[in-house]
């Protein structure tokens, strides 16, 4: 079976489906919080990221199927004045999982973030989430910490009150 990863076009139809049907997947998994995009994510996802100048997508297609997606964000690292390259979601469909698919979007996510000039990638990952530590492991992602004394860094997050559920 051949995989072709490529850059989305959120002008195409099939890629704007493909984003949304494999983000849906992951946002259904509990490591993905365990619930569907809702309507509301699903009609405003494709323009909000059309608007944006800072988001670079992959779609993985095996056999003209999405099996993959990567979601990348440019973000700045100030200790070294350069852009660098967060992704934000990474996502295998469940059937087609262990077969480096992942790391065929990792690859070409690191391609493009070099080519670019962006100093680092950067990704969260949940604590318990050993199969995706491995596999990001396996790439050569790291804990980030500037000395072992200090520890390693920590993802953590508040929302705005506007955008808090009841």
């Amino acid at each position: 079976m051949s995989l072709f990863v490529t850059r989305i076009d959120l002008a195409l139809a099939d890629h704007a489906q493909a984003l949304l049907q494999l983000l849906d997947e992951y946002a259904s998994h509990p490591n993905g919080g365990g619930k569907a995009l809702s309507a509301e994510t699903q009609k405003n996802l494709i323009p909000a990221l059309q608007r944006r100048r800072d988001y670079l997508g992959l779609l993985a297609f095996e056999e003209n199927q999405p099996v993959g997606l990567l979601n990348g964000f440019e973000g700045f690292s100030s200790f070294q004045a350069k852009p660098l390259l967060n992704i934000h979601d990474l996502v295998v469909t469940a059937s087609h999982r262990n077969r480096g698919i992942g790391q065929s979007l990792l690859q070409h996510a690191e391609n493009i973030a070099c080519a670019r000039g962006y100093c680092k990638l950067t990704l969260e990952v949940l604590s318990n989430n050993r199969q995706a530590q491995q596999a990001y492991r396996k790439f050569g992602f790291k804990a980030y910490e500037l000395e072992q004394r200090l520890g390693h860094a920590l993802f953590w997050e508040k929302s705005c009150p506007s955008s808090r559920q009841a």
